[in-house]
């Protein structure tokens, strides 16, 4: 347990520093695997973009930290008993589409990648959050740099990229830091386009996803619980989402602004896939002036419900095995789909006739997908003649939004406010967890004195006292240890709603411990729990058995 003495706010201001300290780990090497060539093709970009550039509040963050360690010449958290809350992963800001999609986990697999990276052991508590924007895992680890070499190893087990390649693009944030960036995605002022409130939503979906998951433990459900709470602030007492834009808006501004004329009305439109970012760009396309649309999807039922909710729109609806005849009649193909694999190549295109000169003679994707549906190779065909084709995905989207930012300034500003709020509320009930153990300690001490007295009472007595009478003493020990311990177990006790609350209850902590020598107690629970353990070999042979 953390000591809360005179040096207890150097501590603070210690570890605060060490919040973004980036590991520096063995590589887990292993080659990239399963995607298509053409997409490996693409992906090979990668590595010659040289190193992203982090965002500047998280390259303090590290600066301050080596600095920390430099001074101190030793790792102050190896030994240090309090679980951390480590963010690891990357965005759209310092990691290409190429890199990003390679990481990417769908929804439907996020149980089994939090039971996968809860299997390490110094990891208790994962969650993970996947979107076409970022990729970002949020675990609680019992040591903060053994748990970041296991979370490295396993992106790049799971994703086939090998960690020296990986690394230079991930971003890594501890405990206070790590908090304040999911409170900051949440709230919509880490998206691409600022406000936006898709990600709201998708915190959210993480949540429900993990209260069905084992490894999404107590302190990942408070966390989350908090973002969510701070994202609905955000949006309800500032105006950031006022009018806000989307990715799928950004994607029908970026295709309106590559159409001659900036006109929808020679344009065969198509979407492929039927869900939220579908929903969203027949919306925009509507507020646009586009009057008609061919939904793509791999069933019937969800687009002709996407049909029925904008009655505006003319629709026509086909399944997916009509997807190369309804791309070669279209003139801007919107991919949307939850695909892990891509659905159109540069032989596909090349087979079509091409767009009339009304549309520029060009065939518009804008890909919005992650992984990415099309293949980037198709941009290879922008300068033919005849058949011209031409590729945006999401990265591609920042020109279009470059303005979003600078418009929401002050709501920005007003935001961060409320985040700082929900952040201090979320620390404060996360330190008031550190009693737990302490309130263990102290009722098992106590229990543990009570019996070893009783026992001594009733050697005592020997046969000249009756089960009733050992009944009765035994009940008046276990009676004498409750109100002495009543007192000292209401000290310990905290909401964590109220910092000075908090505050004064772990100095009561400090204090019992002290006291009662309590750390001896926690070190024998510790000791004989790993012992109850089976060891590796006696869980082989019982499942050999």
């Amino acid at each position: 347990m953390r000591a809360l003495n005179s040096g207890r706010a150097a501590g603070r201001t210690a570890r605060q520093g060490l919040d973004a300290a980036v590991s520096r780990c063995p590589a887990a090497i292993q080659q990239p695997s399963g995607r298509r060539a053409c997409r490996a093709s693409a992906s090979a970009s990668v590595t010659s973009v040289g190193l992203a550039r982090l965002p500047s509040s998280h390259l303090e963050s590290s600066k301050r930290a080596l600095e920390l360690l430099k001074a101190q010449s030793i790792n102050r958290y190896a030994g240090e008993q309090k679980n951390s809350i480590i963010a690891i992963g990357l965005t759209i800001h310092n990691a290409p589409v190429e890199l990003r999609e390679k990481l990417a986990v769908p929804e439907a697999e996020w149980p089994r990648a939090i039971e996968e990276l809860c299997q390490f052991p110094h990891i208790e508590e994962a969650a993970v959050l996947s979107t076409c924007n970022r990729m970002e895992l949020y675990v609680v680890a019992v040591s903060w740099h053994r748990g970041v070499r296991e979370v490295e190893e396993w992106l790049s087990r799971s994703s086939g990229v090998p960690l020296d390649e990986l690394r230079p693009y991930l971003f890594l944030l501890r405990d206070r830091d790590a908090t304040q960036h999911l409170l900051r995605v949440s709230g919509g002022l880490d998206s691409l386009v600022m406000g936006e409130g898709q990600i709201l939503a998708q915190v959210k979906q993480v949540y429900k996803v993990g209260q069905s998951c084992e490894g999404f433990g107590r302190q990942l459900t408070g966390l989350f619980k908090q973002a969510i709470t701070a994202g609905k602030r955000v949006r309800s007492e500032t105006s950031i989402s006022t009018g806000s834009v989307s990715v799928s808006s950004a994607a029908v501004e970026l295709a309106q602004l590559k159409l001659p004329g900036n006109s929808w009305d020679a344009a065969r439109v198509c979407i492929i896939g039927a869900g939220k970012m579908s929903t969203l760009l027949v919306k925009h396309l509507l507020s646009k002036g586009c009057r008609r649309v061919t939904v793509l999807n791999r069933s019937l039922p969800r687009a002709e419900a996407l049909a029925e909710e904008y009655p505006d729109m003319e629709f026509s609806i086909r399944l997916m095995p009509d997807l190369m005849d309804c791309v070669a009649a279209s003139d801007v193909v919107f991919a949307a789909s939850g695909s892990e694999e891509l659905l159109i190549n540069k032989d596909d295109v090349l087979a079509m006739a091409p767009s009339p000169a009304s549309v520029g003679g060009v065939r518009r994707f804008i890909d919005i997908s992650v992984p990415r549906n099309i293949c980037p190779k198709i941009n290879e065909l922008k300068e033919v003649q005849e058949g011209a084709a031409i590729v945006y995905n999401v990265d591609d989207l920042k020109e279009v939004v470059a303005g979003n930012k600078e418009a929401r300034a002050q709501a920005a500003a007003e935001a961060e406010v409320l985040l700082k709020e929900e952040q201090r509320s979320f620390e404060a009930w996360r330190d008031s967890l550190e009693t737990v153990p302490t309130i263990k300690a102290l009722r098992t001490m106590a229990e543990s004195i009570r019996a070893s007295e009783f026992e001594k009472a009733v050697a005592r007595f020997g046969e000249g006292a009756t089960k009733k009478q050992m009944k009765a003493v035994e009940e008046l020990s276990k009676g004498i240890v409750n109100k002495l311990l009543h007192g000292p177990m209401t000290a310990l006790r905290c909401d964590g709603t109220d910092p000075d609350a908090v505050t004064a209850t772990l100095a009561n902590m400090d204090a019992l411990e002290r006291m009662f020598e309590l750390s001896q107690v926690q070190q024998q629970q510790q000791q004989q729990q790993q012992q109850q353990q089976p060891k590796p070999q006696q869980q082989q042979a019982a499942a050999g058995k």
